[in-house]
Order: C-alpha cells, then structure tokens, then sequence
C-alpha cells in the first residue's frame, strides 16, 4: 500500500509539473500570436498609405490561428489537473470549462474557415 500512495504522490507532482508546462506553452501562443499580428500590421501598412483597404482579415486569421491553438493546451492541462484521484467537484467543473473551451474553439475555427475563404475569394477576384 506504501508503494502505491508514493507512485500516486508521484504521479501527482509530474502531472502538476506537466499542467504547468502546458499552460506555460499556452500563454506563450497567445504572447506569440499577438506578436506575429503586431509584426504583420507594420508589414501591411502600407497598403493603408497607398489607399487600399487595409486587410483585417489576415490580422484576424494570423491571431485567432494561434488563439485556438493556445485553448487546445488549455484543454490539455485541465485535462491533466483532473488525472490524480479526481473528486466529483474536479469532474464537474472539467466539464464546464471543456465545454466552454470546445465552443470557443469550435466557434473560433468556423470564423477562422469563413475569412480564409473569403480571402481567397478576394484573389481570385483579383486575378
């Protein structure tokens, strides 16, 4: 019984260390994300100065890309924090937030799917 209580407490630090990493990697996307559209806005301004449209589309594609992928290790860690002897508490609000993050990510996809097809309507438009 020993045995099994400290493979279980070990098992609860790696799953802790694990959930940090992912959240870690998490944040890190959504830090990523908003650089990569920042960098992309200076690059496409000068559209705006010639007096075209200024492409919205693309910045909202670039940043909600990596907004759905930082929710998938979001998922992934509550996942793990309810590994290790779960209590029903734990279970029920996994529920919720998976749920939530699932429609938020489902949503964000088909608006992800939408503006990329509208984009390449938009060239083919122009070719």
């Amino acid at each position: 019984m020993e045995l099994l209580e400290m493979w279980e407490h070990s098992l609860n630090g790696f799953v802790m260390v694990a959930k940090l990493a992912l959240e870690t990697i998490s944040v890190f996307c959504v830090v990523l994300g908003l650089l990569k559209t920042i960098q992309l806005t200076f690059r496409l301004r000068h559209r705006r100065q010639r007096g075209e449209d200024f492409p919205f589309n693309q910045l909202r594609l670039k940043f909600g890309t990596w907004l759905a992928l930082a929710l998938e290790f979001q998922l992934a860690a509550d996942i793990l924090a309810t590994t290790v002897a779960p209590t029903m508490e734990d279970l029920g609000k996994l529920v919720i937030v998976a749920v939530v993050r699932t429609f938020l990510n489902y949503f964000l996809s088909k608006e992800i799917e939408a503006e990329m097809e509208q984009e390449r309507q938009k060239q083919l438009q122009e070719a």
